[in-house]
């Protein structure tokens, strides 16, 4: 079981909701989008925040400023949260053409938002959960999609909250976080989404 559990946190890790929130609105979209652009996308984004976040941290555990790739410390989350919110303005501003793809560069601002929140929470002595609040962005964007497009992905959104249980599941058997760090990471994910909804939806 704990093998299992630990499992799943590496599959939900906060890393892959960029890039899961990316395909699953190509996926979604009704609007045409030929392959060039959702390469253009999917590829930098994939590079921006996966690739360069693991290099980093693999130099900041070489360097002893964090021990695991789950940051258990919050002095340790410090570091990789200010690279993250950075490269994720660079999707925003050099990848995403908010002309075309709206709804994604909404996205990222919603999870530049929720990053920024875990940042001063962290100042404020308060390590939330980011496996948590990833899922809560990625959930409320799939549900944002689902009205946006009018498009029935009832399935993929229980799907979704599914794993969420899991995954919530996994985070306290591991004693990794408490009830109250999952809850406040899972309404911020949920927030941080919903104020981005009036300018896109």
């Amino acid at each position: 079981m704990r093998f299992f559990l630990r499992a799943i946190s590496y599959i939900f890790h906060p890393l892959l909701i960029p890039m899961a929130g990316t395909l699953a609105y190509f996926l979604v979209t009704p609007k045409y989008s030929p392959a060039e652009l959702q390469v253009g996308n999917l590829l930098p984004i994939f590079i921006l925040t996966i690739i360069i976040p693991i290099i980093t941290y693999l130099i900041l555990r070489n360097l002893g400023l964090v021990s695991t790739i789950f940051m258990p410390n919050p002095r340790e989350r410090r570091y990789p949260l200010y690279i993250h919110i950075i490269l994720l303005f660079m999707v925003i501003y050099k990848v995403i053409p908010n002309g075309y793809t709206i709804e994604l560069h909404f996205y990222f601002l919603g999870l530049i938002v929720a990053a920024m929140s875990a940042l001063l929470l962290l100042f404020l002595k308060l390590k939330i959960s980011m496996h948590l609040m990833g899922m809560g962005s990625l959930f409320t964007f799939l549900v944002c999609l689902s009205i946006h497009f009018k498009i029935n992905i009832t399935i993929a959104v229980s799907l979704l909250t599914l794993a969420t249980g899991v995954v919530a599941t996994s985070r306290l058997y591991l004693h990794a976080h408490s009830k109250p760090e999952l809850f406040i990471g899972f309404s911020i994910g949920i927030l941080s989404q919903l104020l981005m909804v009036p300018y896109w939806l």
